[in-house]
Parts: structure tokens; C-alpha cells; sequence
């Protein structure tokens, strides 16, 4: 890893190189770090260094809120408090922050309520408490919350009569002496049926008044025309009290529902399969997909759930708010110990998990320690919630690295410095990369990462280690036994790059898509599980320069950032490469052909989607600094 990039290194750390304490550069640099991630619902959408300019953003958003990502602290949201429900149905148009507005609407509504999300039961409703009917006829319309309103459109007809919805009775009527006679002598045609049938010892009647009177004795009766087969009136309960789902009772008016349901935990009033009134809580806790508590308050939601692993948090309505289910992690190596240029690194990102800066080196091979870490560093990382893996290195001399696995007195002594220096840190854990090991040194290797992780895990330190991509075909043949390895350490980062590298003899692709895919299921047939794999990803490209006849020149390492500027500079053409799943970019210059394949937005998204397609712990860049600081945006929200 650090061989092909040596000569970038060095002229980056060479402008790095003024004299600063690292207090004043920890400080300096942790402005830029941010601090503040948005989210909608439950999914992550960008990162700020101001709260201020978090919530600014947010407000473009329903349903958005504002975390501290150090610990997740819920700082701002624009939730609604009060939702409008219109004959038991809601959605987010009819969702509100004040009382007021919500009261507005509800009040162009017929058959609505507001609900308190904080609480139980109606705040205010419009649902109709009594009916007019002109002799046995109805309108839609005519349906009122008060008896003035209902009088006052009665004193519009003749022959009607006011039935109050909650009693089921026949409570005013404006009919003349003469009408009530007249109607009393008309022919029988009012039946009270049960289940379709006439109720046992009753009869017809004449006066409709009268039928409904002796309708009230007879439990679950209706009145019907015998002529017209008409339901005129009807004692069939059609509320249901439901507590925790099972029923309770029924009623014929709403008020009796709600008054009994009032009484009740967890309980709704249902009409017609829509929820009516209900003291469940608004807000759910799951585990997984099994509820698991549920709150009336979001403060408590937020508590209790965030004591248990893979929860999330639901509206009754089914919206997800917030959950702490498992996300791709993100490693990203610095490839340098400067600590100017690795909190330069970390400012530019979001979603970062874990960051691994190139503090550690084997120089020698009796174990000398080469330490270049800095607690500040570690410290500020820590304190905006991104762990800490010290990338540890062999400087890729694989004859040091021989002799240094023959001495088991040089590694104990190296091992015992290292952890205990890491154990000072307080860092999360070890990231171990050591390259250009002899295939003759497989099982002395073997052993030292066993020793080397044994001694880690006694003081609580995780480890994970660097491999190169492989085929299954020749991975006997290396000094990387991956199925041993893999079941040593904790994580093992597939180094999934230099397909083709600065010493191929062939012109391609970093790292195809398809040849990393490839990689990972070479991983998961070694063994290794899927919860310790990680993907590494390139954030450079490589330029190959070719004669005019065809041959092969040389080439360089491009940054992915500086593609865009190249392409529009020299005019490069490019064709999607189906193979590679990338774009191949060529332009001519000074009788050359620069051919390049073009690590872009969507080739790393891509390789975000293969990791989680094959459900792996998460992604490793690298390295930071070599791409723009949208794609974290993006990267973010493909997580």
C-alpha cells in the first residue's frame, strides 16, 4: 500500500512541515471537523460543522431531524405535534407543529379530530352528534356537532325530526297534529328486523316515531321499509373498543365508546376498520422487526431505545424515526502520521467510523519501534465519536521483515512496546498492514499476527489487518494464510486495488468491479465471516502512457479528485468498459495515448453496494485526501 504511493506522500508531507505544537494543530484543524449529521426519518443525509447550519438545512425537509454525531444526541427536529385524522385516515399533509394550524384545517372537515401525538384521544373533533331526516329520509349533509345547528337547518322543512347519534334517539321533531295523525292512520310499512329477519313478537307500524321507540327494546335491531327494503334506523353497535386488539365492547354512538375506551389502557375505538379515538401510544420501539415498548413522549422513546441493539423507532402510522440498526462501517487510511494532515482528512468526510492514521512502523529486525502517534489527535477524533486504528507498517522491506519473524525475542519485545503504547492512546484498536512478506514466512507470519492479537485482546484493543485481494488458485502460495488469519483477528480489510498496478505489463483498471467481486466471494470460500470483512476501495486511478506503436510506456497514480479537471483539460473521451463497470477515458498528448479507467461518484457507490450485498462489516478508502468532499454526502446516504 504505501510503496506505490511513497512519492505522494513524501511531497505532501513536505508542505506539511511547519513547526506547531500539536494542541494548537488539534485545535486548529477540529474547526473544520463536523459535528452535526441530518437526518430524514431515520436515514442520514449530510453532515455539518454548525448546528445552525444543520437545522437550516433540515428545514427543507419533512420529518427531518438533528443529531450530535459524537453521541447521537437529539438536538432539533420538525416532527409534528398534532395530527389532523379525517374519518380515521391521516398523511403528512395533515400534519402540524401548532395547535392552531392544525385546528384550522380540522375544522374545514367533516368526520376529523386532531390528535395530540403526545397524548391520548381526541384534542378537538368534528364528528356529528346528531341527524336530520325529513320524514325517513336523510342527506349526507345533514349531520350537526351541536342541537342549535340541527334546529336551525330543521326550521328550513316540514316533517322532520332530529335523531341524536349518540343515544339513538328520537330527540325533536317540528311535526304538526295533523301530520302525526295523518301518519299514525297511514298503512303499517316500518318492520324491526334482527338479522334480516322480523324480531319475534313484534309488528309493522305506521308512524315512524313509534317504530323507532320499540326499535331501542330490541337489542341489535334495525327499522326497515317492508316496501323499499330501506334501513331507516339502526340499534346495530358498529363502535368497537379494542384493547391491546381484542375487543371490549360495541356501542351505537361514539361518546359511549369513547367514554368506556377513555377508561382503558392501550385501547382504540374503531369504526369500519378506521381508528377513531385511541390512547395507544404514538410512538413504537422496536427490535428488530418485534415491538418491544412503546411511548407517548419521544424523549422517552429516544431512552429506552437507544439501550438495545438493532432498534429502531415507529409511529403507529408505520413511519420509522430513528434507528441504531447496524450501517456499513467507513475506514479511511491517512497514509501519514502528520497530524495537521490527518484531521485535514477527517473535516473533509461524513459518516467516517473509524480513522487510521500511519503511526507505527517495524524499522528493524530486532523489534525497534518506530511511534510517530499523537494523543491530541487521538483525542479530538474520539471526542467527534470516530475511533482510532493506528495503522502499523514493515516499511515493505521483506528481508528486515524475515529476520525479524525468526526472533521471537525481537517480537515480544515489539509487541510488548506497541500495545502498551496503544493501551496510553486509548485508541479503539490496530490496523496492521504489513506488505511484501515472504511466501517462505507464511507460518512464522501466522504466528506473530496470533501473538500480536492475543496481546491486544488482553487489553481490550481490537485488531484488523490488511490483505491483499488473492485468488483462491495461488493463495497457498503467499505468506497470507487468509482462512487463519481470519479467524485470528477481528477484522480483515480486503484490499481490493492494484488489479493492474505500476508494475503490470498491460494497461487496465485499478480495481474492475467485477474482479472485486470476485474478490470478496474469494473471501467468504476461505471462511472468513461476512461481519469481518471489509472492502477496500481506491480513491486514485492510474494513467498509462502508450506509444504510437502501442506500446506500453510507463504510468502514474492519479487522485480521483483531480479526474473531473483532467478530463475537461485534455479533452478525454470516454467509454463505459462493461468488464471494468467503469468509464475508460483516453486522450492524446505529445504522440502519447493516456488511457485511464475513472474512479468516479458512482464506481464507489458501487463498491459500497457490493459490500452490502454481500453483507460485510463495511468499506475501507484509500486513502483520504484523494476525493472531494461530496462524495461523503453520498457515501453517507448509501450506507
Amino acid at each position: 500500500m504505501f510503496k506505490k504511493f511513497s512519492l505522494i506522500v513524501a511531497l505532501f508531507m513536505l508542505v506539511q512541515t511547519f513547526a506547531a505544537s500539536a494542541a494548537q494543530v488539534t485545535e486548529a484543524a477540529a474547526t473544520g471537523m463536523t459535528k452535526y449529521r441530518v437526518y430524514q426519518n431515520d436515514k442520514a443525509i449530510k453532515e455539518f460543522v454548525k448546528q445552525a447550519d444543520a437545522v437550516y438545512y433540515a428545514k427543507q425537509f419533512n420529518y427531518s431531524h438533528v443529531e450530535q454525531i459524537s453521541d447521537r444526541k437529539w438536538l432539533w427536529d420538525n416532527f409534528p405535534r398534532y395530527k389532523v385524522y379525517q374519518n380515521g385516515v391521516s398523511n403528512s399533509k395533515l400534519d402540524f407543529h401548532t395547535y392552531e394550524d392544525a385546528l384550522k384545517m380540522t375544522k374545514t372537515l367533516a368526520n376529523a379530530h386532531i390528535r395530540d401525538l403526545q397524548n391520548v384521544g381526541f384534542k378537538y373533533a368534528t364528528y356529528p352528534k346528531y341527524r336530520l331526516y325529513q320524514g325517513d329520509n336523510t342527506l349526507p349533509q345533514w349531520t350537526f356537532q351541536t342541537l342549535d345547528e340541527a334546529k336551525k337547518e330543521a326550521k328550513k322543512w316540514g316533517n322532520v325530526h332530529i335523531i341524536d347519534l349518540n343515544t339513538n334517539k328520537w330527540i325533536w321533531d317540528n311535526l304538526t297534529a295533523a301530520q302525526i295523525k295523518a301518519q299514525g292512520s297511514a298503512k303499517a310499512v316500518y318492520q324491526i328486523v334482527v338479522d334480516g329477519k322480523q324480531a319475534p313478537n313484534t309488528k309493522l307500524f305506521s308512524f315512524l316515531k313509534n317504530a323507532i321507540a320499540a326499535s331501542e327494546k330490541v337489542a341489535h335491531s334495525e327499522v326497515v321499509h317492508s316496501v323499499s327494503g330501506k334501513i331507516i334506523h339502526s340499534n346495530v353497535p358498529t363502535y368497537q373498543v379494542n384493547q391491546n386488539g381484542k375487543l371490549v365492547k360495541s356501542f351505537v354512538g361514539l361518546d359511549g365508546a369513547v367514554k368506556l375506551a377513555s377508561t382503558l389502557a392501550n385501547a382504540e375505538v374503531i369504526k369500519d376498520n378506521a381508528v377513531l379515538w385511541s390512547s395507544m401510544p404514538y410512538l413504537n420501539v422496536y427490535q428488530g422487526d418485534k415491538k418491544i415498548n412503546a411511548f407517548h413522549t419521544l424523549s422517552s422513546a429516544l431512552y429506552y431505545a437507544k439501550h438495545y441493539a438493532n432498534s429502531s423507532i415507529r409511529t403507529i402510522d408505520g413511519r420509522s424515526i430513528w434507528n441504531n440498526v447496524k450501517v456499513l462501517q467507513v475506514l479511511g487510511w491517512n497514509g501519514s502520521s502528520n497530524a495537521s494532515t490527518i484531521l485535514s482528512h477527517v473535516a473533509n468526510t461524513q459518516g467516517l467510523s473509524i480513522d487510521s492514521p500511519s503511526w507505527f512502523e517495524l524499522t528493524a529486525a530486532d523489534g525497534t519501534l518506530k511511534d510517530m502517534s499523537d494523543p491530541a489527535v487521538v483525542k479530538t477524533l474520539k471526542e467527534k465519536g470516530i475511533l482510532v486504528t493506528p495503522l502499523l507498517h514493515n516499511g515493505f522491506d521483506r528481508k528486515m521483515t524475515t529476520a525479524f519473524l525468526k526472533d521471537q525475542n525481537a517480537q515480544t519485545k515489539f509487541i510488548n512496546e506497541l500495545v502498551g503504547r496503544l493501551v496510553q492512546l486509548g485508541v479503539y484498536g490496530l490496523n496492521l498492514d504489513f506488505e511484501e512478506v515472504a511466501g517462505a514466512d507464511r507460518n512464522a507470519y501466522t504466528s506473530f499476527v496470533k501473538k500480536l492479537t492475543a496481546a491486544a485482546h488482553a487489553k481490550k484493543l481490537k485488531v484488523s489487518i490488511d490483505l491483499p485481494r488473492g485468488d483462491m488458485s495461488w493463495n497457498h502460495r503467499t505468506a497470507y494464510d487468509h482462512t487463519a488469519i481470519g479467524g485470528i483477528v477481528d477484522t480483515v480489510i480486503i484490499m481490493a486495488y492494484d488489479e493492474h498496478w505500476k508494475g503490470s505489463d498491460k494497461a487496465g483498471s485499478v480495481a474492475g468491479l467485477k474482479w472485486v467481486e470476485e474478490g470478496i466471494k474469494n473471501y467468504l470460500d476461505y471462511g472468513i465471516p461476512r461481519n469481518k470483512l471489509m472492502l477496500g476501495i481506491p480513491f486514485y486511478v492510474r494513467e498509462w502512457r502508450i506509444d504510437a506503436s502501442g506500446k506500453l510506456v510507463d504510468n502514474r497514480a492519479l487522485l480521483m479528485k483531480n479526474l473531473p479537471k483532467l478530463i475537461a483539460d485534455t479533452k478525454a473521451t470516454g467509454i463505459f468498459d462493461p468488464e471494468a463497470g467503469q468509464y475508460k477515458y483516453t486522450y492524446q498528448k505529445d504522440g502519447f495515448t493516456h488511457v485511464f479507467w475513472a474512479e468516479t461518484h458512482d464506481t464507489v457507490l458501487a463498491r459500497i453496494n457490493l459490500a452490502k450485498k454481500y453483507d460485510l462489516a463495511g468499506v475501507a478508502a484509500w486513502r483520504l485526501g484523494y476525493e472531494d468532499a461530496e462524495l461523503w454526502t453520498k457515501m453517507l446516504r448509501a450506507r
